[in-house]
């Protein structure tokens, strides 16, 4: 008994958008159609999904594979960074380095990243507590909250090594039973499944 948590392919970036609001790019969306096409995305029973329209977008091409029902949690968003607005990549970069690496403390007013990950453990079980494990079930969201979640399923201190690849897209596996990761990061689409029943 298998659950996927995949974070969203790429966007399309606009500074005058709040990011929460960002659709995917055209090369996002492509990705996440080529991604509904493998096996394993027919057999998802149930995709839930952050409320942000990036993650909301994936879920819904995701489920045209199995026509999964989509459940959508506000609190599984990505971590708050709405304090400083939109950084450009090379800034961005930087303060993710340091959201990681001082996760006890808030960059510039950022939700801390031991909050952050309190809050997503948190939605993550609330959901499985009540989910019947033997329908297949994906998380769709982001990679900052994605990688505070497989840092808690690893029993490892939050640490920016354990981020997804750039660009998005990726996936990984964690097994119901023991909440144990069974596979890394891997791009969404080239991802070959497991039995997730």
């Amino acid at each position: 008994m298998f659950a996927l948590y995949i974070t969203h392919p790429q966007v399309r970036i606009d500074p005058s958008v709040p990011v929460p609001d960002w659709g995917l790019s055209d090369i996002g969306a492509e990705r996440a159609r080529l991604t509904a096409t493998r096996a394993w995305a027919r057999e998802l029973g149930l995709i839930v999904s952050s409320g942000e329209r990036k993650a909301i977008e994936t879920a819904e091409i995701l489920a045209t594979a199995s026509g999964a029902t989509i459940e959508i949690i506000e609190a599984m968003h990505e971590n708050d960074r709405s304090a400083t607005g939109f950084l450009a990549p090379p800034e961005f970069e930087k303060a993710a380095d340091w959201f990681f690496a001082h996760p006890h403390e808030s960059f510039k007013g950022w939700e801390r990243a031991i909050d952050a990950q309190v809050r997503i453990v948190s939605q993550v079980e609330a959901v499985l507590s009540r989910h019947d494990s033997r329908t297949p079930i994906a998380f769709v969201g982001h990679g900052g909250v994605g990688t505070l979640l497989k840092c808690h399923l690893e029993g490892k201190p939050i640490a920016r090594q354990g981020d997804q690849p750039p660009g998005g897209g990726n996936l990984f596996c964690f097994d119901l039973a023991k909440r144990a990761v069974s596979c890394d990061w891997t791009p969404m689409e080239d991802w070959q499944g497991v039995e997730l029943r």
